[in-house]
This record gives C-alpha cells, sequence and structure tokens, in this order.
C-alpha cells in the first residue's frame, strides 16, 4: 500500500480524495501469516520493505543459471469473483498463470511479486486475494516475496479490484526445453485442467450471462453444483508436476494452454519442419465447456481457439518415456493421458492440429 501522510484541518487530504491509509496497514498486518507461509530459505527480511530479497547465492550450484521471468493477470474472471464476494480462490489463477507459464521452459519457480489495485481497500478482502496468492505459491514451491496495493478511488469502484502479478524461475541452461529438442517421432501427453482455468472468460460471461441469461446462484445439474462454483474453479497448477517429470523423464518440451487454445499454444513449441497432432478421441471435455458451446451456438472452432477443452498443460516426450511419464503424473494424482504425435511437416500442414472427435 503506497505510504502518505494526510494533511490535518479543513484543508484537503489523502483520506478526503478517498485513500484509506489506515485500512491499507490493517491489510499488511492481515496478510503477513499468508506471505510467511511461502518462504523458502534464500528469502531474506519479511513484509513491509521496499523490495523483497532473494539470495542468489543459491544459483552458484548450477554452471550456468538462466533466470526465467513472467508477467500475468487473470482477467475478467476477478468479475466473477467480486460478484460471488469470493476472493481467495483468484490467488491460485494469479499463481498458475505466471508460474506454469515459467515451468515451460524448465525451470524451478523461486519467487514471486503481486499487484493488487482496488478501488477502495478492504482489509479482510485484500487479506483474502493475498491467502489465496500465498497458497498458490506454495503449490508452486515458490515465496511471495513482494507487492503492492494500490487503492484508486474515481477509477474504480468502490468494490471493484484487478490482480497481476510477476514470477522469476531458474533453469540449467543445457536443461532448457523447448522446440529445438523435439524429434520426429515424439509423443505428446495431455494433462487434464480443472475446469475453464483463466482464461476465455469474457466469452463466456457474455454467453452465460447475457445470452442465456443465466445466474451465478443457478444450480446446474450437469456442472453437479451452481454455475458461479465452477466459474470460480482455480486453475490448476503444474509446476511441481512438471519439474517431477524433468526429474524422471528426458522430457523434451511442455505447452501451456491459456489464450488461444491448445493447438496454437502447443504449435508454439513444435519447430518449424515439425507437426504436432492431437487426437480429440482421446479425453472427453468437462461439461463446462459443452455448455459454452451449447448455450451460445459457440462453433467448435471458435471454443477451441478460446478456451482450453480440458487440457491445461501438455508435454512433448519421446516414445520410450511414455510409460515412466504417465506413473510418474498418476503418481502425482494428476490425470494424464497420450494424446498426439510429432510427424514431420506437410507442404500444408501447420506448427499443430486437433483431428477426430472428442469422446463422449
Amino acid at each position: 500500500m503506497s505510504q502518505a501522510t494526510s494533511a490535518t484541518g479543513g484543508g484537503a487530504s489523502y483520506a478526503a480524495a478517498g485513500v484509506d491509509i489506515e485500512a491499507g496497514d490493517r491489510a499488511v498486518e492481515l496478510m503477513k501469516e499468508w506471505v510467511r507461509k511461502t518462504q523458502r530459505p534464500e528469502v531474506l527480511g519479511g513484509l513491509g520493505g521496499f523490495a523483497g530479497l532473494f539470495d542468489a547465492s543459491a544459483l552458484k550450484r548450477y554452471e550456468r543459471p538462466l533466470l526465467a521471468s513472467a508477467t500475468d493477470g487473470v482477467g475478467t474472471k476477478v468479475d466473477i469473483a467480486r460478484r460471488m464476494g469470493v476472493y481467495d480462490t483468484i490467488g491460485h489463477d494469479l499463481v498458475a498463470m505466471v508460474m506454469d507459464d515459467i515451468v515451460v521452459c524448465g525451470a524451478e519457480p523461486l519467487f514471486m511479486t503481486d499487484y493488487i489495485c482496488v478501488g477502495k481497500v478492504h482489509p479482510e478482502r485484500v487479506a483474502g486475494i493475498v491467502k489465496g496468492i500465498a497458497e498458490g505459491c506454495v503449490l508452486a514451491g515458490c515465496a511471495l516475496v513482494g507487492g503492492e496495493t494500490a487503492e484508486h478511488p474515481g477509477l474504480l469502484g468502490p468494490d471493484d479490484f484487478d490482480v497481476a502479478g510477476a514470477g522469476t524461475g531458474v533453469v540449467e541452461a543445457d536443461r532448457l526445453l523447448g522446440a529445438d529438442r523435439i524429434r520426429t517421432g515424439d509423443v505428446v501427453i495431455a494433462m487434464a485442467s480443472s475446469g475453464l482455468h483463466s482464461n476465455g472468460y469474457s466469452l463466456v460471461r457474455h454467453v452465460l450471462f447475457d445470452r442465456a441469461g443465466m445466474a451465478l446462484e443457478q444450480q446446474v445439474d450437469e456442472l453437479g453444483r451452481t454455475l458461479g462454483e465452477e466459474l470460480l474453479e482455480p486453475t490448476k497448477i503444474y509446476s511441481l508436476d512438471c519439474l517431477a517429470l524433468t526429474r524422471t523423464t528426458d522430457v523434451h518440451a511442455f505447452s501451456h494452454i491459456t489464450g488461444g487454445g491448445l493447438a496454437a499454444n502447443l504449435a508454439r513449441v513444435v519447430p518449424d519442419h515439425l507437426h504436432a497432432t492431437v487426437d480429440r478421441s482421446t479425453w472427453a471435455p468437462g461439461a463446462i465447456f459443452d455448455l459454452v458451446g451449447t448455450a451460445g451456438q459457440v462453433e467448435r472452432l471458435e471454443l477451441e481457439k478460446t478456451l482450453n477443452m480440458g487440457v491445461g498443460m501438455m508435454a512433448v516426450v519421446p516414445a520410450d518415456s511414455v510409460d515412466v511419464a504417465l506413473t510418474t503424473l498418476a503418481d502425482r494424482n494428476l490425470d494424464a493421458w497420450v494424446a498426439g504425435e510429432i510427424t514431420e511437416r506437410g507442404d500444408h500442414s501447420t506448427g499443430a492440429a486437433l483431428t477426430g472427435d472428442y469422446a463422449s
């Protein structure tokens, strides 16, 4: 929370302009407990400093350490959290969107910072958001070393907020994953998503609320819960699962399935001379994807370039590593399956494509 001193007397003051410093201070006190739970041995100091400190001497064990960084937000999913009055799950989404991008190159997540922008500081609400971020950091194996809470009265309504974050990880240079490792005959393994994750909510909100007239509190039999509960399902955090794969198998690449959909994101890690084919018949997307498609009469290709369709992360591994990879993920209680293969690229093929029809 940015600090300032209010003017006294009858003149203008920070408080009169809508910024409540005392509420910001209380929010910091409430969040300290959760931030402490994320600490790694390399973290120095505590919450409240101007900068988070991370002991870089821990990187001396690397021959050639490469730092990987990423930043992201959670998009218009924050509107669902605001409308439902549930604030702790959105932090899981933020960590997933940042740290699962970092692990794609094989990097171990190290630390993260957050930025929370609100129209009015409600200390318990801000602390709830940070609680979720801290829990997400524990699941990703990284530390939450600092952040900023900014109060923007006049620009945001009293209940409006947004969140963003930035993270850093490290990978040994000769262990860097990516397109240059992929070979013909490699196998594509899909890892199940927990739902919509944090992409495509502008489409989802338009379809379900504006067109279909559905309500967040509406019980949806196909989902087995209310629509709001489904839409707030936290994004799966795959960081430690992916790192476990790098220890047990010769992983060539990962692809985090976010905005743009499965084919577009997988194509980002496929070299120009090769092609990835993913067979839809190897899995059945969850009920929420069918609901969005049916309620909005959204064509399949439009859904697939907007939503993850039930796959949140993909790994590309050699054919002889498939069994070990699937066993590793099963041991970690993560649903995964063989979904496709890498072949030579034809004259008219793209980097990645989906074939067949989804399983029923």
